[in-house]
């Protein structure tokens, strides 16, 4: 019979892994959220201690990527109710163009960096399932488990927010 320390150093060791294995993605996806690197630092941290204290609640029905990317977003909209975050208004820490030389992949980062300004500033029912289906590779089947939604709704979102990025990005070209 295992002690509980030993089991709790193997969670600490599974918290561990997780982090490395969606660290980064997490991240991303919080940035992305909230408009903020270090708001976002602050829910991935939080995110990770929220797995932490739950991961004994981890019924693996659903995938470990899955469940902890509930948390987060979990985490990234509470964050987004509180008066604080109201009152303050944030923006993605986009570069101003240096004397860079232009070549193709300098005009490849400013187009993604477009794009994901423009990502941020979708509803927060499009920008969850455009993160969610492009920049962390899920399944619709995967991202309606998350989201607590029909798959037929996640793929109606997805066509309307790739329509309105579209848009968009269209009148971002002609300024």
């Amino acid at each position: 019979m295992e002690s509980i320390i030993e089991i709790e150093q193997q969670e600490i060791v599974e918290i561990e892994r997780m982090m490395r294995e969606y660290g980064d993605s997490l991240l991303r996806m919080c940035i992305i959220y909230l408009k903020d690197r270090a708001l976002a630092e602050d829910a991935v941290q939080e995110t990770f201690i929220k797995v932490y204290q739950k991961y004994y609640t981890f019924n693996q029905i659903s995938e470990e990527k899955t469940w902890i990317m509930r948390i987060a977003i979990n985490v990234c909209k509470n964050y987004m109710r509180t008066s604080w975050f109201k009152r303050v208004k944030t923006g993605l820490d986009l570069e101003t163009i240096s004397k860079e030389r232009i070549d193709q992949n300098f005009i490849e980062r400013e187009r993604q960096k477009q794009i994901l300004s423009e990502i941020a500033e979708l509803e927060r029912k499009y920008k969850e399932v455009i993160l969610l289906y492009y920049y962390q590779e899920m399944s619709t089947k995967e991202i309606a488990s998350i989201l607590h939604i029909k798959e037929g709704t996640v793929r109606v979102r997805l066509q309307r927010a790739r329509q309105k990025l579209s848009v968009q990005l269209e009148e971002g070209e002609k300024l």
